[in-house]
């Protein structure tokens, strides 16, 4: 799906995902704190969690694509050989974390993880619209 996306139009998704996935894990703090204070915070922790992951990932790209600029044909395979080991590192990182808030407090964990699902969510759907939008699909 996102092999469908004009260029230009990633940074503006990537924005209005940040300002969606905050204003949804708002509301999702002000339940979680309702049902008990660590789950609010482990709400907070998850989105942030999910921004920053999105965030790096981006840097990441973008600088293979600097230097895959320089060829005439850009190895597609060869530029995703190389993201591979930090992304699955960044999300083994993300893993360990949610597993050690589990085992420190439940509530803790289980908000980290649903802080992680609403922004992964809030992505899917702005990617789609998006895609919708570009193929005149509204």
């Amino acid at each position: 799906m996102l092999d469908d996306l004009a260029p230009t139009a990633l940074p503006r998704l990537l924005r209005r995902t940040v300002w969606s996935a905050l204003i949804v894990g708002a509301v999702g703090f002000v339940v979680a704190v309702l049902i008990t204070p660590l789950a609010g915070l482990g709400e907070a922790l998850g989105v942030v969690l999910a921004i920053l992951n999105l965030r790096q990932t981006d840097k990441q790209i973008a600088a293979l694509e600097v230097r895959a600029s320089g060829e005439v044909d850009p190895n597609v395979k060869a530029l995703r050989r190389q993201l591979r080991p930090k992304v699955i590192g960044r999300l083994g990182i993300v893993t360990l974390v949610v597993f050690g808030a589990l085992f420190l407090s439940r509530a803790l964990g289980l908000g980290i993880v649903s802080g992680l699902i609403i922004y992964y969510v809030v992505f899917v759907l702005n990617v789609y619209g998006v895609v919708a939008n570009q193929r005149g699909l509204n």
